[in-house]
């Protein structure tokens, strides 16, 4: 455990609230949360004994006025590069490797029904396109299929829009991200090529939603559900609507920040502390039965 004599709260908190007030998507919220930070360190309240405890107290008070569960100060175990965003790049890295590239189930069930499980994240397309792409193929020529999120913990928008260009037939408008920075926004639509060949916009499609499927994993599913391309069946997701980069401010510690928010084109809302609804509410264990059951209806009517 990392202990006081090599972690000193201060310099922590204030770099936190630096990157905060400069970048958070909500600008009123940071200088709020800016000062309760301020505030509980005066008290001492980040007096403690080592960088784990740290990044949960401090946590805690960032997602007390809205909730925002990517708003965080995330502790590491092992030390981690200053380089922004390199100690969630080293962990993601790992995951890639050994979980397939992203996409570690591929099966077909009885009555022509695949799962493709797409777990723990969608990770970014320059390294996730090939398996991707391979999976989905492998099943396109299913006659219904299940896409498996409950175990997936987020990642990129760009690989939400390569997966969704699988499941559509035309290019389609996803999703819209306002910006921050330059009060900017950025379109986010499926793509007219994909290597492979697609699943497409007709056949029945499910997707399976648990109390940790979170972040992109969330617009995924909230993306195919408001389009009116998929049914999502289990429980409701986490809730975290809001893009976010890392900042390493100690070498176990990294900040993650909201920088944008995301607006849906149909619904004009997002998921942001609601989740995403299931359309066919059940526990995660049983959902993967539950759309199974759908699909063989649908195909049998």
């Amino acid at each position: 455990m990392t202990t006081l004599t090599q972690l000193q709260p201060t310099p922590v908190i204030d770099e936190t609230v630096r990157l905060l007030t400069e970048h958070y998507v909500f600008a009123g919220t940071a200088e709020q949360l800016a000062g309760l930070l301020r505030r509980r360190l005066a008290e001492g309240a980040y007096d403690v004994d080592g960088a784990e405890e740290l990044a949960r107290l401090v946590t805690a008070d960032l997602q007390s006025l809205n909730g925002d569960r990517h708003l965080r100060l995330k502790h590491h175990a092992d030390p981690v590069s200053p380089e922004q965003g390199a100690a969630s790049r080293d962990a993601m890295r790992r995951d890639f490797e050994t979980s397939l590239g992203g996409a570690p189930r591929v099966e077909l069930l009885a009555g022509g029904v695949a799962v493709v499980e797409l777990a723990p994240m969608l990770f970014p397309l320059e390294w996730a396109a090939e398996p991707l792409s391979a999976a989905l193929t492998l099943a396109s020529r299913a006659q219904a299929l299940i896409v498996d999120l409950r175990g997936n913990r987020g990642g990129d928008p760009d690989t939400v829009a390569f997966v969704c260009s699988y499941l559509l037939d035309e290019r389609t408008h996803l999703n819209t991200m306002e910006w921050r920075e330059n009060e900017r926004s950025e379109q986010s639509w499926s793509l007219p090529y994909v290597p492979g060949a697609r699943f497409g916009g007709s056949k029945p499609l499910y997707v399976l939603s648990s109390d940790s499927t979170f972040s992109a994993a969330e617009e995924l599913a909230y993306d195919l559900q408001q389009l009116g391309r998929a049914v999502v069946v289990g429980e409701r997701s986490r809730g975290g609507a809001h893009p976010c980069r890392g900042w390493t401010v100690h070498p176990h510690l990294e900040v993650t920040v909201p920088m944008g928010r995301a607006v849906n084109p149909v619904s004009g809302a997002n998921w942001e502390g609601t989740g995403v609804q299931p359309d066919v509410p059940c526990t995660a264990a049983e959902s993967l039965d539950r759309a199974h059951e759908l699909a063989l209806a649908r195909l049998a009517g």
